[in-house]
């Protein structure tokens, strides 16, 4: 099958959804987020549009991401007793990156290792941050 970049919201939607089939059946990464979310057709939904929002942020959107995704996975840490590890974010990024590299190729698919390499940086310090506060 010829893999084509990623181009609209259901490309992102797509994307999103595969990987978080992959996430709830993962060991490790499946109970933690299978026990912190109960609505998964909500978070698949807000996911999707936090991804479109965030690679295609030139263009004129039917939905746009507002929120503030750092805060939330520091509660969430908080949740948890701070059980949240670099292994999480390793074990996030490397199906993150193996779905895209299932379903897509391109400049966009590119850029969503890009931004979820960055972003898992990010937020993996900052969450380590608020445990010191």
């Amino acid at each position: 099958m010829e893999k084509k970049d990623i181009q609209n919201r259901d490309d992102v939607f797509l994307l999103v959804s595969e990987f978080y089939k992959k996430v709830r059946k993962d060991e490790v990464l499946g109970p933690f987020f299978n026990r912190v979310i109960t609505d998964w057709d909500a978070h698949i939904e807000r996911l999707t549009t936090f991804w479109e929002t965030s690679l295609f942020m030139t263009r004129k959107l039917e939905n746009r991401y507002y929120g503030n995704p750092l805060q939330v996975h520091i509660d969430v840490d908080k949740e948890n007793d701070n059980t949240i590890t670099e292994l999480h974010f390793g074990l996030w990024i490397n199906l993150w990156f193996a779905t895209l590299n299932e379903l897509f190729e391109g400049e966009y698919a590119e850029n969503a290792k890009n931004r979820a390499r960055k972003m898992g940086s990010f937020m993996y310090l900052n969450i380590f941050q608020a445990r010191q506060g």
